[in-house]
């Protein structure tokens, strides 16, 4: 075997045991990939956050559309929340997707939830039944779901010794597409009606249609590890339980105010006498400035540590919010965003740091623990919005979100 045009069949590889490679293979064959991994790959990196922006696109049209689907459906809040817990009920099962996903070739899920989810959010419009919607908004968690989970990994392996700056790039394609699709799904009601948002369901599908050529010979390249082996999984929690409970106590604190704002922005401000459009820009204001956020954090974390950089976006939270919900100004959107969205790539990234032997299933338990606490606290956040009203709400959430701070302080042992 020559030494040029070399490319070791990482699938293959990776379902060898150690053991069975002779021990000056193994060295050749771990230097080589090795010294490939350390190379920030943009195509690569680019491609997967671009399915991450089309995905999300769809994604985002629940927020928006929301005021819309409360008048036709005579929805309470308390049964608004029940849309957004339906699309993540799903993520309590992304451990075994993740466990799916390290056996599988997980590009397939990145390559085909585009579609899905555009189908999905496409109809959701059409529908006269709560139920129906219901149903609609669970297959698309269950996508969303099958998407998550496996593309950060995707991400870490093409990042090189760059994972902060690879995930604020993954990062950007989801938060330009919170950005965007606030947007596309207002303009969409404006030229068709409610009913006519299915037209958007091509852009989707051709969306998978680029996403399959551009990565069906997509192939993850790691160094070989210790096999995985029966036990595994088991071993992975109980080592990093106390990683993953403080991860869900910054989860927690956090995810209270994200989703009032995130969610039920736009049934605020109309509550406040202001315009579908109105809504949906400060919507697209906050999403966009989560854009900045999540492209310079990565960056920055990589430099200076994740545990500063968390620690100054949950501070910079706390204090926008507050200015927000005093001034009631739209522009302090685009500070809140800045800093409240920002702390996703970081997250991932540190889930990615601890270099398990099973980073698909080490990122889907961290999903599962992101999706799982946030769909209990957008619940709350629904019922005291139906009781106490959203400025309330606001305001007990916004003080709430200061335990991120000393969260933050927590994860020094665990991340950089």
């Amino acid at each position: 075997m020559g030494s040029t045009g070399f490319k070791p069949d990482v699938w293959a590889v990776d379902r060898l045991k150690v053991g069975s490679i002779p021990t000056p293979s193994r060295h050749f064959l771990n230097k080589r990939i090795y010294m490939h991994n350390k190379k920030f790959q943009k195509s690569k990196v680019f491609t997967i956050s671009f399915a991450h922006f089309a995905h999300d696109v769809y994604s985002s049209f629940l927020a928006p559309l929301l005021p819309l689907l409360i008048a036709k459906l005579e929805m309470s809040l308390f049964m608004a929340a029940f849309l957004d817990i339906s699309r993540r009920i799903p993520s309590l099962f992304n451990p075994f997707f993740g466990l799916i996903a390290e056996k599988t070739g997980a590009k397939y899920f990145v390559i085909l939830t585009p579609a899905i989810t555009a189908t999905c959010m496409s109809l959701i419009g059409l529908t006269s039944s709560y139920v129906v919607l219901l149903i609609l908004l669970f297959v698309a968690g269950i996508s969303a779901a099958l998407f998550h989970v496996p593309s950060p990994t995707m991400i870490k392996e093409s990042s090189g010794d760059k994972t902060g700056t690879g995930m604020s790039f993954f990062m950007v394609g989801g938060e330009l597409a919170r950005s965007v699709g606030p947007l596309v799904a207002t303009a969409a009601v404006s030229w068709w009606g409610l009913e006519g948002i299915y037209k958007l369901l091509p852009v989707g599908i051709i969306a998978s249609i680029i996403l399959y050529i551009k990565l069906k010979d997509y192939d993850l390249e790691r160094p070989l590890r210790k096999p995985k082996e029966k036990g595994d999984t088991k071993r992975l929690l109980k080592k990093y339980f106390p990683f993953f409970m403080v991860l869900g106590g910054f989860i927690l604190f956090q995810s209270g105010i994200k989703s009032a704002l995130t969610l039920y922005l736009p049934v605020y401000l109309i509550d406040q006498g202001e315009s579908l459009w109105y809504a949906g820009i400060s919507l697209s204001i906050l999403q966009f400035s989560g854009v900045l956020g999540a492209l310079v954090a990565g960056n920055i974390s990589d430099k200076i540590g994740r545990k500063p950089t968390l620690i100054l976006a949950s501070t910079g939270s706390a204090v926008s919010v507050a200015l927000f919900i005093y001034f009631n100004n739209i522009f302090i959107l685009g500070i809140i965003g800045f800093f409240l969205l920002s702390t996703g790539p970081i997250l991932m990234a540190a889930v990615q740091d601890t270099n398990s032997n099973m980073p698909t299933f080490m990122n889907s338990m961290y999903m599962s623990i992101n999706f799982g606490v946030s769909s209990v606290i957008v619940f709350i956040v629904g019922f005291l919005g139906d009781t106490l009203g959203l400025n309330t709400t606001y305001i007990i959430f916004n003080i709430l979100a200061i335990g991120c701070i000393p969260m933050g302080f927590l994860l020094t042992r665990y991340i950089k």
